[in-house]
This record gives structure tokens, sequence and C-alpha cells, in this order.
């Protein structure tokens, strides 16, 4: 639970008071999940004589876990640490290994790079380039929004313990996307070390996190093709993207097939049990695991 406490001597968190930002509130939540309750005094100026052993302070007061000093501590590749990173850096290895989860080392640093490194970046002013013709909120621009408002009666406070009970679920929840992301590394790349090294697709026997781990295998690159059973029945066949940069599909389904279904599908292929073509034309859906094969020797050969 998060309190908001009027003095250093009351809180065993202080951080800075004013427009809240998606690097002190995720450190909040991280820090409640991980400690406890957290009894938080929000503050633009820190009386250290009043504030009790044990307290921690982020965001604010230029110390360890501050990162508006000079000498603030970088990563490898530029990018400062703000509070959430330097909380991350020094407990998060003891935060997974209280919550049981395996393989700390590969889970931290997953965790790390693909969520907490892009909110420090953000506090920083290091934005991402964006070249949509529409709209995009980061996460850091969604916990602006709890900021209070214009004309509204909301106050620092209340928005502030909204924000962090939002963030917590987040974090949480990439918490266990990350897990799973990790633990699925290892199995797709036991598959890709074990297939024909001439193979143009892989078919899995369960859906798994695949994409990312594919994309970093540069000796991989002639894979088109990944299959798997949908969750809608049968099984789902999607194109693979040039990289992780270069969403376009390295093969494209055909198109002619491109957002038919069922008999018109049937016809147009020739292939019986092909049931539905996206528009895009990047995934496509079988009757089952036949059919899968009979699409992809088509199309790989």
């Amino acid at each position: 639970m998060i309190k908001i406490v009027n003095s250093e001597s009351d809180a065993n968190s202080i951080t800075h008071s004013g427009t809240m930002h998606a690097d002190e509130v995720f450190a909040t939540a991280f820090l409640e999940d991980y400690l406890g309750d957290r009894k938080v005094y929000r503050t633009n100026e820190i009386n250290f004589s009043k504030v009790k052993d044990n307290t921690l302070i982020y965001d604010i007061g230029r110390g360890k876990f501050d990162h508006h000093q000079l000498d603030a501590l970088k990563r490898e590749n530029g990018i400062t640490y703000c509070s959430f990173g330097l909380l991350w850096r020094e407990f998060g290895k003891d935060y997974l290994m209280k919550k049981d989860f395996s393989n700390i080392d590969e889970l931290w640093n997953y965790i790390d790079k693909d969520f907490i490194e892009g909110i420090d970046a953000d506090d920083n002013g290091v934005f991402p380039k964006i070249e949509a013709i529409y709209k995009v909120k980061t996460i850091s621009n969604i916990i602006k929004l709890f900021n209070p408002s214009y004309d509204s009666c909301e106050t620092e406070s209340d928005q502030f313990i909204k924000a962090v009970d939002v963030a917590k679920k987040i974090f949480l929840e990439e918490v266990l996307y990350a897990n799973g992301k990790v633990l699925a590394n290892s199995i797709v790349n036991n598959l890709l070390d074990e297939m024909d090294s001439n193979s143009k697709y892989l078919i899995l026997d369960k859906f798994l996190p695949y994409e990312e781990t594919i994309l970093n295998r540069s000796d991989k690159n002639n894979l088109l093709f990944v299959a798997f059973p949908s969750n809608r029945d049968g099984y789902a066949i999607k194109t693979l993207p040039h990289s992780l940069e270069d969403k376009t599909a390295r093969l494209s389904f055909p198109k002619e097939w491109a957002g038919l279904s069922n008999e018109r599908l049937e016809n147009v292929s020739g292939i019986s049990g092909l049931t539905f073509c996206h528009k895009e034309r990047f995934i496509v859906s079988c009757k089952d695991y036949n059919t899968v094969v009979i699409v992809l020797d088509k199309l790989c050969n």
C-alpha cells in the first residue's frame, strides 16, 4: 500500500513533488512490491536531519538513486540511469530471487533492456524517433496523464497513488511477460540449433514467443515462415519480418490469396484446408497440420 506522508521523519521513501513522471512512479511501484508498504514523502527540498535510517531517497537529493548530478551513472550505450534504473540495478536481482524466478541474470537484463531503459531514456530527454501518421503515446506519456488536469479538483497526492497503482500492475505484467520470453528464448534457440540449416520454415508444436529470438539469429536469415497451433483451432502460419527494425515480410503470402477465406481461398490456392488469408498477407489459417505442410512446401520450394 502507498501512503503519502507530510514529513521526512514519517517516510520510508522520499521523492520529488510537483509534476510526476514515469521514472519515480515506477520506482515507487517497484519498491512497494519489493519491500512492502511505502510511506512516501514528496518534496522539492529535503531536510536530511529528519530522514530516518533506511529511508530510500530517489529522483531527488543527488544521492545514490538520483540522476540530476553531473557525474550521474550512465549505461554502456550512453543513456543515463534514472531513479527506476538505479533502483533496479541495485535491487532487481534480489527482487527476482525473492519472487522465485530462475535464470536471474538473463531475466534481469531482459526487463532492464525491454522496459526500464526506455523509461530512463525518456526521463533524460532521449525520445524515440516515431514516424507514424498518428499520435503515439509511450508509457511515460500515459503516466503523465495522472498529473492533476487543468480546472479539476484532483490532488497531487491522490493522483500519485493512482499512478503508482497502475504502474505496479503494468510492471508485474512486464515481469511475467519477460519471464515467458526468456524461457521461450531457450526453447526456440534449441529448436533452431536442431533444424536443417537449409529449411525456410519452422513448425512449433505449441505457440510460444519466437520472433525476437529468430531475428536475433543472423544464421537464420533464410527462415521465411513460422507455423504454430492457433488458439482459434487449427494452425496459423505467419511471415517473418526482415529484422527487429524492418517489419516488412521476408516473403508475403501470394497476392491472389489476400482477404479470402474458406472455399474461395481453397479454389484460388488449390489447397484444401486453407481457411483464411489476411488482406495484408502476413498470416494464414489452416485446418490442420497436414495443410500447413502443403502450404509451406508450396511457398518454399
